[in-house]
């Protein structure tokens, strides 16, 4: 099962993408992770990869397209795509891409949020700089304060480009870039929404019925 979970930045594409590792032995490839391994890595990449980051936005499609097919070539257990494609472009590439391993993209799941809340979401949140789990300030924290509820780690990170401004450049670049992919995946046939306003469990169960009908 090969998953695409679109929405603006702060909708918990994240968190559900987790989620569903874990509950469908899937393999999470989160753009953001991903891109953040460019950064510390000091390849030919990183430098301009941390320039576009810190600005907010879009990375080109030519190099966000040779970084995610090198993600999921070899990957046969299902994967969980967060945050690409973003353009209809990376779009049109991930069918390239997966039509050369004999794979295909079962489900497409927009996960639909009040933009007027997003900020608050992105702002607040951090994660585990061992695991990666997500948490948030406001809306959900660690268990025990200070630890990561996943794998103990002491240690927490937040994004550098997790503020205001640009996160107000993000949602333009969304809106501009990332929204109008959705009707080429509703041509297909396979674009699915569900709620993200509701809390992190609901929004679950929504997508879990939406993947029993696949």
């Amino acid at each position: 099962m090969n998953l695409i979970l679109l929405g603006p930045p702060g909708a918990g594409k994240g968190t559900q993408a987790q989620l569903l590792e874990q509950a469908h032995g899937l393999v999470q490839l989160s753009t953001g992770a991903i891109l953040r391994a460019v950064v510390a890595s000091g390849s030919v990449l990183s430098q301009q990869a941390k320039k576009v980051m810190k600005s907010g936005h879009l990375m080109p499609d030519d190099i966000m397209v040779e970084i995610m097919s090198k993600q999921i070539n070899g990957i046969k257990s299902g994967f969980i795509l967060d945050g690409f494609p973003r353009t209809e472009v990376q779009a049109e590439a991930l069918d390239d891409i997966l039509q050369k391993e004999g794979l295909r993209i079962d489900t497409v799941i927009e996960i639909k949020v009040d933009a007027a809340a997003l900020t608050d979401r992105v702002v607040g949140r951090f994660t585990c700089a061992q695991c990666g789990a997500g948490y948030h300030d406001s809306f959900y924290r660690p268990v025990v304060e200070g630890l990561c509820d996943r794998c103990g780690g002491s240690e927490f990170v937040r994004r550098s480009d997790d503020t205001e401004e640009a996160v107000r450049t993000r949602l333009d670049s969304y809106h501009r870039q990332t929204a109008p992919i959705l009707p080429y995946y509703r041509k297909k046939r396979i674009l699915k929404e569900v709620d993200g306003m509701e809390d992190i469990d609901n929004v679950a169960r929504q997508i879990d019925a939406v993947l029993a009908h696949i």
